[in-house]
């Protein structure tokens, strides 16, 4: 039942792709694609453009369904119905920049290989994606999409000669960049993980039942038990018995994307054995001994700076208060694909508690601050409904610099904080003071309620343009530094 569309697709990538994917392998035939829908379902907030799922009838026939718009909207109960029942299976809710929005462009990706029908599933943003496809184009291998999952799917098949697992394995090698991805194939559940571990992916069970999701949430939907994060640079192998076979890559770094605690993953979520509602907890305790402000009340802005906020409340003892109630059916503004959608966003998704804030001194908490208009329009509505002073604070640093692995901050002009100081970004959005949490702050938050010292072992580029990757070797584009 596979989705066409005649669109014409972009000729550049989409490299900039916050996504969510979803993969199971069960021991016996039945509808797995209901699990699958309620894992995307908890990863909506990865990305509320496009959704797809795939399952594997047979060794040599896969039935999908994909579409834009989010899950509820895409995954009707007719369209549900139609999905066989299988045992293995995959899906993936998409995000992507302007000129990549397009369903043609919608994951997950099924193709014709040497073994048979496959389908493969991708969260990230493949560095040399370029240089790949020029090599698959050269080797005479067609495109249909401008999106990196394409080009993996075809790394993988050109080296799949002898099976399937050594050409899933032999990619990877080659893959430069950050990546999670879940691949079925001749009736197994492959899911792996870039060296550097840049993208979260977490293993699950229930009832002798393997599941694979972007965050522990996802598992969470889907009644599974967490096992276990997937290493970075591991590649694991499940089959339908239940066998687990892992494979480490070689030259493993490890430096998760610290920005999936500030903001992208859900706060519900653990992470690499840190739970991110506690690093985010923890930010707001020290943002409170930090900075003392003499006001009346506490708030966040929902959902991801909430946590933080409850956090400063409970130090400083300032009460928290609800300062604005947020429409649920609005999807997140950051991750809207263009500008003018994410300020038309903000118009009807934040409504303020008058009653709550009116004459009030207002401590105002947000995860973090990309752009700024979205900050900017936010305080404006806080004053229009009786707000006496604003005191911002940031639950992360200045956002300095562009992010090249999967998180839409792709050009220093984006950043407000990439030409602003502090001060010139207070009285940019309209607060009486800001102040922002420093990166050793952020860092030990993230990093302490494991036991484990990983503070070291995090992507901070955006905040420090310390990448994890020579940027200048394959983004030829890159914006001047200085």
């Amino acid at each position: 039942m596979g989705h066409s569309c005649m669109l014409i697709p972009n000729n550049e990538f989409g490299r900039h792709e916050e996504c969510g994917i979803i993969g199971i392998i069960s021991r016996k035939e039945r509808e797995i694609s209901r699990d699958i829908y309620y894992g995307l379902f908890a990863l909506q907030h990865r990305g509320q453009e496009s959704a797809g799922i795939a399952v594997q009838v047979d060794k040599t026939s896969v039935s999908y369904y994909k579409n834009m718009g989010l899950v509820s909207d895409v995954f009707t109960d007719d369209i549900m119905r139609h999905i066989p029942k299988s045992q293995t299976g995959i899906g993936h809710v998409r995000y992507s920049t302007t000129g990549s929005s397009n369903v043609i462009n919608a994951q997950p990706v099924v193709f014709y290989g040497r073994h048979g029908r496959m389908a493969m599933a991708h969260n990230g943003n493949i560095a040399n994606a370029g240089l790949i496809k020029e090599k698959m184009l050269n080797a005479g291998h067609i495109f249909q999409s401008s999106v990196d999952s394409e080009v993996i799917a075809a790394l993988i098949n050109y080296y799949s000669g002898e099976n399937i697992e050594k050409g899933i394995i032999y990619a990877c090698k080659e893959l430069v960049g950050a990546y999670a991805l879940v691949v079925i194939a001749e009736d197994k559940l492959y899911a792996a993980r870039d060296p550097q571990g840049l993208k979260p992916l977490v293993i699950g069970q229930r009832d002798g039942d393997f599941f694979v999701s972007s965050e522990s949430c996802g598992l969470d939907a889907m009644d599974a038990q967490m096992v276990r994060d997937v290493k970075p640079g591991e590649i694991v192998m499940i089959g339908a018995d239940g066998t687990l076979k892992s494979t480490m890559m070689d030259k493993i770094f490890r430096r998760s994307c610290i920005f999936e605690y500030v903001y992208l993953a859900r706060s519900d979520s653990v992470i690499d054995e840190v739970s991110v509602y506690e690093a985010r907890y923890e930010c707001g305790k020290q943002l409170a001994l930090l900075h003392k402000i003499d006001a009346d009340i506490v708030s966040g802005v929902p959902d991801s700076a909430i946590v933080a906020a409850r956090g400063y409340s409970d130090v400083s003892g300032i009460p928290y208060v609800d300062a604005l109630a947020k429409n649920r059916y609005v999807g997140r503004t950051f991750i809207q694909p263009t500008q003018s959608q994410r300020e038309s966003a903000v118009k009807i998704k934040l409504a303020a508690f008058k009653n709550n804030i009116v004459g009030k001194r207002l401590i105002l908490v947000e995860d973090s601050i990309v752009r700024g208009t979205t900050t900017k329009k936010i305080i404006r509505l806080l004053r229009s409904n009786g707000v006496r002073e604003i005191h911002m604070l940031v639950a992360s640093p200045i956002v300095k610099y562009p992010c090249y692995f999967g998180v839409d901050m792709d050009t220093r002009e984006q950043l407000i904080g990439a030409y602003k100081s502090e001060d010139e970004i207070c009285a940019e959005i309209g607060a009486d003071s800001l102040h922002y949490i420093p990166l050793a702050n952020l860092s030990s938050a993230c990093s302490r309620l494991n036991n484990a010292c990983f503070s070291d072992e995090y992507c901070k580029g955006c905040f420090d343009g310390n990448y994890p990757l020579n940027i200048d070797k394959y983004f030829c584009h890159k914006d001047s530094l200085e």
